[in-house]
């Protein structure tokens, strides 16, 4: 039976190497291609036909994904602060939500199973939150560390607990996207591996597991990016609100 971890192999497709960088064009590019160019062209699609008072399939799904993102940002950021953090939230569901989908397509990629892309995202968001507490509140932004009502006697205590506790948020953040969807595809190809090499009046089993598990993955999918966006408009509204 072939390696369960196979699917989260990188192959190099078209190599380019240019003064010594590797820009190849591998696997894992091109699933991201795919996951932008799916997010682009649903909303190009819905311009391109304008949009409708009485809206159709697509626009309606459109609406109702913008409208539960504008939501979440606004219940964890604020009215006013959120709106102008709307479009990157929602950029940022859908395009992981769109990799982690794409994934489930056999002989894909699933990009936001390698902790290295996850990291990065984390790494951003993090830097990003940073950039936006000192920008707001100047040396101010020093008073994440300490909670309020804390007696004085116990600031001294808290603050290396509380900056342990921010730099934990990227790793947090990663990992989580990371071990989920591998977890589940690892699953996935033992199962299915298992179907393809028993023998025939058994193999009904695993390939039974295999299409609940499916299925299961579908739901995953949707609710880590759910979880992933809504840990970010959380980290974000902390450091514009200070608590």
């Amino acid at each position: 039976m072939e390696s369960p971890l196979h699917h989260f192999e990188v192959h190099t497709l078209i190599p380019i190497h240019i003064g010594g960088l590797d820009l190849s064009i591998n696997n894992a590019v091109v699933a991201m291609w795919v996951g932008l160019a799916i997010i682009v062209g649903a909303f190009m699609l819905v311009v391109s036909r304008g949009i409708s008072p009485i809206p159709g399939k697509l626009q309606s799904i459109l609406e109702i994904a913008l409208e539960f993102i504008r939501n979440l940002v606004f219940e964890f950021i604020g009215k006013e602060e959120g709106k102008k953090y709307v479009p990157f939230i929602a950029s940022l569901f859908l395009f992981i939500l769109a990799c982690n989908l794409i994934g489930l397509v056999p002989g894909s990629y699933t990009i936001t199973s390698q902790v290295v892309v996850t990291g990065t995202f984390a790494c951003g968001i993090f830097i990003m939150t940073l950039v936006i507490g000192f920008s707001k509140h100047g040396m101010g932004f020093f008073g994440i560390l300490v909670p309020p009502g804390v007696p004085k006697i116990m600031i001294p205590l808290m603050i290396p607990i509380e900056i342990v506790s921010m730099l934990a948020r990227p790793i947090s953040l990663a990992v989580r996207l990371f071990a989920n969807m591998t977890a589940g595809h690892t699953i996935l190809a033992v199962l299915f591996g298992l179907a393809m090499t028993s023998p025939l009046w058994v193999s009904w089993m695993p390939f039974g597991f295999t299409i609940i598990i499916n299925g299961l993955e579908i739901a995953i999918a949707f609710i880590q990016a759910y979880i992933f966006t809504t840990l970010t408009c959380v980290y974000i509204g902390d450091v514009v609100k200070l608590h």
